[in-house]
């Protein structure tokens, strides 16, 4: 993968200066203000929400066949009608990839290769690029979400190219969201932090007494890891500032976990859950794996575990079956999109700062398609209203690079990226 060197934010230095206290050469975040909200510029409140469905989409149901603003609608984009002109649908994107398509969920975020070899490392995702960057402002750098069984594939990975742990409980999310601990309870944190800290500095004091016994190329490893452990210090030091500010108070009763075969209410629960962190500026990076591929929903007209419907082999009962589910999905996309146009924000709305990123690491799950993914952006202050359909074999990650540089980072390649995708503008 090919990320340019570490970058900054072009246009959040202003804010910066005005959004943290410097304190003993370390700068303090803090969160967002209500009172100071007209002074900050546009670029510090942008958000990015990724949301990935494993298990594609019917084609005919999906897919537009006119390109640009005056495209006709299908049947699942008509669930969305109410948000055409504040969404693109893209075509003609994937990724380098070859093999099992299901496989693919982990690499749909980093793009990464061969997901299927026997010696495939996966690399940064997209999502934890972006918490890199702009996890240091809110108190939690990222949230790693997902509504199915525990052991799906996530496309959230770390730099080592590990797989981000996602939270499957919408109750647990909540009150580490939002619920205060008593004053025992924060120390005891705080002293858990402080033990990371000596655990650190013991190993770092270890490693450096062995740099002087190896070779040049060891002693570009251990300035590496020296490098990884300033991080996870930093990391810490943050984290423990965090942990002494009171959390959002947010109206409303906790959630409580549901079922996953109640797939319509525990999406819709856990959708809640990622606009509540965003519009409260706990995070401003949010992913949710939607793992529902071998989930047996219970609705009206379906019966069989969806993975089944998916190879239909041309079945109209199975068609019939599908075509159900994916409409529920749909509708719990177009839920969360309206209370995301409707949640108050500095820049008009909360899906006016916010990228929303729908698609699936499938296209046509019957035959294991993985190009020509099913893509809608939505929100994030770019012109939307319009099907963009770009060459075949497009880079799903040129999109990537077009948000992250909505988000203000100086970066032009992203992954197997040839640049932006062309034809996506800011507004």
């Amino acid at each position: 993968m090919s990320v340019s060197a570490p970058s900054r934010l072009r246009a959040g230095v202003a804010c910066d200066r005005r959004g943290f206290l410097r304190a003993a050469g370390a700068l303090v975040a803090l969160p967002w203000l209500e009172s100071r909200a007209h002074s900050m510029p546009a670029a510090a409140s942008q958000r990015m929400l990724c949301i990935m469905s494993d298990m594609g989409v019917l084609p005919a149901n999906f897919y537009p066949q006119q390109p640009g603003r005056d495209y006709e609608s299908t049947p699942y984009l008509d669930i969305l009608k109410d948000h055409r002109n504040q969404m693109t649908v893209c075509t003609g994107l994937g990724h380098r990839a070859t093999g099992d398509g299901h496989k693919m969920a982990k690499t749909f975020l980093s793009g990464a290769p061969q997901p299927n070899s026997s010696s495939f490392k996966n690399t940064i995702s997209v999502d934890q690029l972006a918490a890199e960057q702009v996890g240091f402002q809110t108190r939690f750098p990222s949230l790693v979400l997902a509504v199915g069984p525990k052991d799906g594939h996530h496309p959230s990975t770390l730099r080592s190219g590990v797989t981000v742990p996602a939270e499957t409980s919408p109750a647990a999310v909540y009150r580490k969201l939002f619920l205060q601990g008593d004053a025992a309870a924060i120390q005891h944190r705080l002293a858990e932090l402080r033990d990371g800290r000596s655990i650190l500095d013991f190993v770092r004091d270890e490693a450096r007494t062995l740099e002087r016994d190896v070779s040049g190329r060891d002693r570009e490893r251990i300035e590496q890891f020296f490098s990884s452990v300033r991080d996870v210090e930093k990391t810490l030091v943050e984290a423990a500032a965090w942990e002494r500010r009171p959390k959002p108070k947010v109206p409303g009763t906790a959630p409580q976990d549901v079922d996953q075969s109640e797939m319509e209410q525990a999406t819709n629960v856990m959708f809640d859950i990622a606009r509540l962190a965003l519009e409260t500026d706990s995070t401003r990076v949010v992913t949710v794996a939607l793992r529902n591929i071998h989930v047996r929903p219970k609705m009206p007209g379906v019966s069989q575990q969806i993975h089944g419907l998916t190879h239909h082999g041309g079945d109209a009962d199975k068609i019939a079956q599908l075509r159900r589910v994916e409409e529920l999905l749909f509708g719990t996309l177009n839920r969360l999109l309206t209370s995301m146009q409707t949640a108050p924000d500095p820049r008009g709305s909360l899906l006016a700062s916010t990228m929303v990123l729908y698609g699936s690491n499938l296209s046509d799950a019957n035959k294991h398609d993985t190009q020509n993914l099913p893509i809608i952006l939505a929100g994030g202050g770019f012109r939307h209203g319009q099907h963009l359909a770009s060459k075949p074999g497009t880079p799903l990650c040129n999109l990537y690079v077009s948000m992250l540089q909505q988000m203000g980072f100086e970066i032009d390649t992203f992954s197997f990226s040839t640049g932006t995708l062309s034809g996506l503008e800011a507004v």
